[in-house]
């Protein structure tokens, strides 16, 4: 039970305050029934297939059935408290034994496997967890967590230690880092102090997916997030200056959907424009209606398929939300089915080299109309999260994307949330989104095929989109050719594409 961000730049943030309303059921105020009258009441007749207790593999996590009631427990080796999920059940159980669970707009479904195994699916989210069923829960479980400070250090390093999988990668001796700052606390340490000691350990690590948040009044408040280093910051000036250069280049006025986070318009020489500002928060409600939104805007850009010269999308101010939105786009841009990337998520809480079996996610042909002509993906370091993963599944359709700009963010996990304290939550990656070579774009982020200026001084000054003036004319030339006919997952040799600089 992760959750994918939902805003544009901080995504693990954003997807912490996101959590607003639910984070307080399942952290305040379960903080305050303690684990052990959780297990009084698993104790009572099975009334559907999943009723019980639930380890999911990887993720750090229990999920505790009972009757209507869904909740969650976050463990590491010496820790349990209350999750901040609370579900209800919607409905009875599917013919399989499927139960659909909801909480606010977000949904998920339990199907059980068999007596013992089980797998759940977030709607919005892309692939699946799988889960073991347990006889009880653990003992560790059985009594309120301690909430001192040294206590909750010491959980906040361990959800680190045991679920983050990049550490190697960057470089960070995390024993050390906590032979550091552990000394620092006392039993005066403050929330506050608390709060600055797990900044200052998260914010050498560069990660877009790390977050803290503070709960005020039952609701998620962001108080850091983490950005890969020297990476553009978004800000309203920049984001009404960069719209007003894309502007300039179409034929006539953008339409606007999803309350103007997708615009849709034309440019010269018979091309279409996409701008997608965020991959949610569309429409009211859950994602069917987030969905039926993109196909509005998706439907407008497509209206006449075989008039479109070739396609530009941009998602230079994308900051995240749903991988399956994402996926959604690239359906309606191909006629015949691939591998858009594989996930895996870290399983051993001892060895951060041993993943869970990679699960592959297959972009498949909608029913809508389709357009399998030339197309370009514009990126800046701001495009993060599912912007990446997007990009990422956009890299194995044939013919050949063309990507233009920079380095995307370099973040591609869904990101966990984990209670602290009652007053502290934290954001934190633990999956890896693989190319076909096994390999990924966690930390450099997806690299473009033809670099250019985006967002710099100079060109928001002038009112310039160099990016979007060379996709313009890279399509309007079918310059790339057959280049690489079969996509290019996990092909990290063309970063530059030296010939085509504009």
């Amino acid at each position: 039970m992760t959750r994918r961000s939902m805003g544009r730049a901080a995504a693990a943030a954003v997807a912490l305050a996101t959590a607003a309303g639910l984070a307080a059921p399942g952290a305040a105020a379960a903080q305050g029934e303690t684990a052990a009258q959780g297990a009084t009441a698993l104790q009572g007749g099975p009334a559907n297939p999943m009723e019980g207790v639930w380890r999911m593999e990887g993720y750090g996590l229990l999920v505790a059935v009972s009757g209507n009631r869904l909740t969650t427990y976050d463990v590491t080796a010496h820790s349990c408290v209350p999750g901040w999920i609370t579900a209800t059940q919607a409905a009875a159980p599917g013919p399989d034994g499927t139960i659909r669970y909801v909480m606010g707009d977000n949904a998920l479904t339990l199907t059980p496997r068999g007596r013992n195994r089980a797998v759940e699916h977030e709607e919005g989210g892309v692939g699946s967890k799988s889960l073991d069923r347990l006889d009880a829960l653990p003992p560790l479980c059985a009594t309120p967590a301690p909430n001192d400070p040294l206590a909750v250090f010491d959980r906040f390093w361990e959800e680190f230690e045991e679920n983050y999988p990049f550490f190697a990668a960057k470089g960070t001796d995390w024993h050390a880092v906590r032979d550091e700052k552990r000394r620092t606390i006392t039993p005066a340490t403050t929330v506050d102090r608390l709060q600055d000691i797990f900044a200052d350990m998260l914010s050498p690590l560069g990660d877009a997916h790390t977050a803290l948040a503070r709960v005020v009044n039952g609701h998620a408040k962001p108080v850091f997030s983490g950005q890969r280093p020297g990476t553009t910051e978004e800000t309203e000036e920049l984001t009404v200056r960069a719209r007003q250069a894309s502007a300039a280049q179409l034929t006539g006025p953008e339409q606007l959907f999803a309350n103007g986070r997708l615009g849709v318009g034309r440019l010269p020489d018979g091309i279409g424009y996409l701008r997608v500002s965020s991959f949610g928060r569309y429409a009211p409600g859950g994602h069917q209606n987030q969905l039926d939104e993109l196909d509005r805007a998706l439907d407008a850009v497509l209206a006449d398929p075989d008039h479109l010269a070739g396609l530009v999308i941009d998602v230079r101010l994308n900051g995240g939300g749903s991988d399956a939105l994402g996926l959604h786009i690239a359906a309606r841009l191909t006629d015949r089915p691939y591998l858009a990337y594989r996930k895996v998520a870290r399983n051993d809480p001892a060895d951060p080299t041993k993943f869970t079996r990679p699960e592959p996610i297959t972009v498949r042909p909608s029913p809508g109309t389709h357009f399998d002509g030339p197309v370009a993906v514009l990126t800046s370091s701001i495009s993060t999260s599912a912007a990446e993963t997007f990009t990422q599944a956009m890299m194995g359709r044939s013919p050949h994307v063309l990507r233009v700009g920079e380095n995307t963010q370099g973040v591609y996990s869904d990101v966990m949330i984990k209670t602290l304290s009652p007053d502290l939550l934290v954001g934190l990656p633990n999956e890896k989104y693989l190319t076909r070579d096994g390999s990924t774009f966690d930390g450099p982020g997806i690299p473009p095929n033809v670099r250019t200026p985006v967002f710099t001084t100079d060109e928001l000054a002038g009112l310039r989109d160099s990016a979007l003036s060379t996709a313009r004319r890279i399509l309007t030339e079918d310059a790339q050719g057959d280049q690489d006919d079969q996509g290019d997952q996990g092909d990290q040799g063309d970063q530059d594409d030296q010939g085509r600089q504009p």
